[in-house]
């Protein structure tokens, strides 16, 4: 029941508590070191004055005179003062104070007639007399001859009032602790802001709770450490969202790439094994009927190499692209080439007009680029004349002068699998990922590309 009931402060309020603490303990220090200060001032200062009340009575001692002439003669610095002279042995020998019996005790065990024995001077406050019970400020002084001269001044209100530090001082100090504990509350409140904000934040984020980058912290350096704690925490979050975002849609590419494949396969397998049926189950069919299936059986055959060689370049690019094996590539050689190999298989006129220009990437993938689009302009068309061309920069258009697509499929050519007639897409044996390994081998060399409508089909992209 104790430790429920037992009061929890916050951050603010502890650092508020601790300030004021040790701002109070230091001004109550330097109170009360200066109140003493000025006390002992004005206990030395009456020490003083009585003191050279003393001198100017031994000075007319030693002149000859009697001292009781002499202290009815001198004035006395305070009203009631009390006058007595001590001999070497401490007897008293002269006594101003008639209203007491003569004192007749050893005076060399008091503080201030030691202390005057020993350095020439001693002063005792606020002490009662033995002889009249009343309280008195002595000062003593030493005498050439061994006496002591004693000037007792009444303890009363007037003195007590004179030896007391003045008040002022301390009602200053007040006002003092004030406004520091005022200046304290404001320096708690800027430094408790960041530490209670970056405690907010630590709670949002261990909850999960959505956090934004205008976290309001104060422009010190307290400040700028949790600011920056909070800017690099979302940082790292956005960094986790957008690798967990990659992670999920090369999951959901490659569900969709399965379901496709297993899609895709359906047909030319479903074929492959009629054609085989055929041909196993009916050894009369004709030698021309014969030719027809197994040329059937070889087209898909072919079909399904192609679409595995492509399934595979697309895995190895998801899953590999960091670690591709990459070389200096002069660009132009590798697309004559390319060019070289594809005139064997159109009519199609090639134009190539490529700038010399080194590139650091993989060979294969770079020749994927230009092949495929290559392939796709010869399948799909209808076109007479393909041109190739690219500047100093490693920017590159592909072009061709076919009839181009309607501008509903333009955004998904690059879709894999996507087909704009998949009819006559199937019969030209396309595996429709050609564009996909050309987008995906265009973004792992640093670049882009974009397609357009252009008197055909244009295709925009840098490499490097």
């Amino acid at each position: 029941m104790a430790m429920a009931g037992k009061i929890k402060f916050s951050f603010h309020h502890k650092v508020l508590f601790s300030l004021l603490a040790l701002c109070w303990m230091l001004v109550l220090v330097f109170t009360i070191f200066q109140y003493r200060r000025e006390k002992t001032f004005r206990t030395e200062l009456m020490n003083m004055e009585l003191q050279m009340h003393n001198d100017r009575i031994l000075d007319d001692m030693e002149k000859g005179e009697d001292i009781s002439s002499v202290a009815l003669r001198i004035e006395a610095p305070v009203d009631g003062l009390r006058l007595t002279l001590i001999d070497r042995s401490g007897r008293v020998l002269y006594d101003n104070n008639s209203n007491t019996p003569f004192p007749e005790s050893n005076h060399n065990n008091r503080p201030e007639v030691i202390e005057a024995r020993k350095l020439g001077s001693g002063y005792a406050v606020g002490r009662k007399s033995i002889s009249d019970d009343t309280e008195y400020f002595y000062s003593a002084t030493l005498a050439g001859n061994g006496t002591v001269i004693r000037s007792a001044a009444p303890y009363d209100h007037t003195l007590q009032d004179f030896l007391q530090a003045d008040m002022s001082f301390i009602w200053i100090m007040i006002m003092v602790t004030l406004v520091v504990s005022l200046v304290g509350y404001f320096i708690a409140r800027r430094i408790s802001t960041s530490i209670v904000n970056l405690n907010n934040f630590a709670e949002k984020a261990r909850k999960g709770e959505h956090i934004y980058e205008d976290w309001a912290f104060p422009h010190d350096e307290l400040g700028n450490i949790a600011g920056n704690i909070v800017r690099l925490y979302l940082q790292r979050d956005e960094r986790h969202q957008e690798a967990i975002r990659q992670e999920r849609d090369k999951i959901r590419l490659k569900k969709q790439l399965t379901n496709n494949i297993n899609h895709e396969l359906k047909t030319p397998v479903a074929s492959i094994k009629l054609c085989a049926d055929l041909l196993r189950d009916h050894p009369e069919l004709s030698e021309e009927k014969r030719k027809k299936f197994i040329s059937l059986i070889c087209a898909d055959t072919d079909r399904l190499t192609a679409m595995l060689e492509d399934v595979a370049s697309i895995t190895r690019m998801d899953d590999g692209a960091s670690v591709i094996e990459r070389e200096r590539i002069e660009i132009s050689d590798l697309i004559s080439s390319v060019v070289d190999a594809e005139r064997m298989k159109t009519d199609m006129k090639i134009v190539c007009d490529v700038a010399k220009l080194e590139i650091n990437g993989n060979r294969q993938l770079l020749e994927s680029v230009f092949r495929n689009l290559i392939d796709n302009a010869i399948a799909y068309s209808g076109g007479s004349e393909i041109r190739i061309y690219s500047d100093n920069s490693g920017n590159f258009t592909f072009r061709d002068n076919g009839c181009g697509v309607a501008e509903e499929h333009l955004g998904h050519l690059f879709e894999r699998f996507y087909r704009v007639d998949k009819g006559r897409s199937r019969q030209k044996g396309g595996t429709g990922l050609g564009l996909s390994i050309v987008k995906n081998a265009v973004t792992i060399h640093g670049g882009d590309i974009k397609v357009v409508n252009d008197g055909g089909l244009r295709f925009d992209f840098r490499l490097g």
